[in-house]
């Protein structure tokens, strides 16, 4: 496993389990070709450099996640925006993943994890962490401003903590009473039970929100807080799910409201993520699997009863 001249292989020391990773694993992606090395959530060093790479170095603590790299020629690109390449690579989709002892990745993938954050709580942070830090901080939210994260699961557990230490008055949304206690020591400032209340009409009752981070696969969970939304209010949708968000355009209209995706982010923002997490003390909670038990562990997260990120450790 001899890295092309601008990949380099990295020896695995954790990596993440995601429900994304199904869809590597069940053919549920386009153009996979088999057999192949699913995870996107990688922590590791590196073993060897392909022989143009120059600005890494072996030993170095990485990282890796979703964003395998870009082409560099296609219009996204060419504008600069990497995230969007239209044919880039994606770790454990175009190229084999981390559930594995080594690996070999395009150099551009490369993150440097900073000595204070552990390989397994790294891991988590390349996909899930990045996700909810990158999506929040373009969200149009500024500090002292009222934010919802809706869910409170393997994104959301990590969204609460990022919104808290950006300084908005962070609101965790959730069903039932059993996530109020963990939400509010994660960093919530209140909390709303969308089982025995209307969450938006409770956001709209504190003033409306600037943004609501929804990290729950459902567009009908999605529509029923659309309404939370304050003034130039953003819905910011990071819960990948085939089911539509129902918004007319009334509602979009009003307060001047928008609903905008929001995909991981490249190598650089795994970076920001990383570094941020160093320095507040955000962290995963995660379940550790050893390798061996890769099946075990990818079942346990499809359970969806993990609390909240499986990690396999090498």
């Amino acid at each position: 496993m001899v890295p092309k001249p601008d990949w380099v292989r990295i020896r695995v020391h954790a990596c993440g389990v995601c429900h994304s990773d199904s869809m590597a694993v069940e053919g549920q992606w386009p153009g996979l070709k088999y057999p192949l090395v699913p995870g996107h959530e990688i922590a590791g060093v590196i073993d060897e450099l392909g022989s143009a790479v120059t600005t890494w170095k072996k030993g170095q603590r990485v990282g890796v996640g979703w964003y395998g790299g870009h082409c560099g020629v296609c219009i996204a690109c060419r504008r600069g925006d990497l995230i969007n390449c239209h044919i880039g690579k994606i770790t454990g989709f175009t190229h084999d993943g981390g559930y594995a002892e080594y690996m070999v990745t395009p150099a551009q993938a490369l993150a440097a994890i900073p000595d204070g954050v552990s390989d397994e709580d790294a891991a988590p942070l390349m996909c899930a962490g990045v996700t909810t830090f990158n999506a929040l901080r373009h969200a149009g939210a500024l500090p002292g401003d009222l934010v919802a994260i809706e869910a409170i699961g393997g994104l959301g557990h990590l969204g609460v903590q990022f919104a808290n230490k950006f300084g908005y008055r962070t609101v965790a949304i959730a069903r039932g009473q059993e996530a109020k206690e963990l939400a509010l020591k994660l960093g919530a400032h209140a909390y709303i039970d969308s089982d025995a209340t209307d969450p938006a009409k409770e956001l709209q009752k504190m003033g409306g929100a600037k943004a609501i981070l929804s990290t729950v696969p459902s567009g009908k969970a999605m529509t029923s807080v659309f309404d939370g939304l304050g003034d130039n209010g953003k819905l910011m949708v990071i819960g990948a799910s085939a089911e539509p968000i129902e918004v007319s355009p009334a509602q979009l209209i009003k307060s001047m409201r928008s609903i905008q995706g929001w995909a991981a982010g490249v190598a650089a923002d795994s970076e920001d993520t990383l570094r941020f997490s160093e320095l507040t003390g955000v962290r995963p909670m995660i379940e550790k699997y050893p390798l061996e038990q890769a099946q075990q562990a990818y079942d346990r997260m499809m359970s969806g009863h993990a609390r909240f990120r499986v990690v396999l450790t090498m």
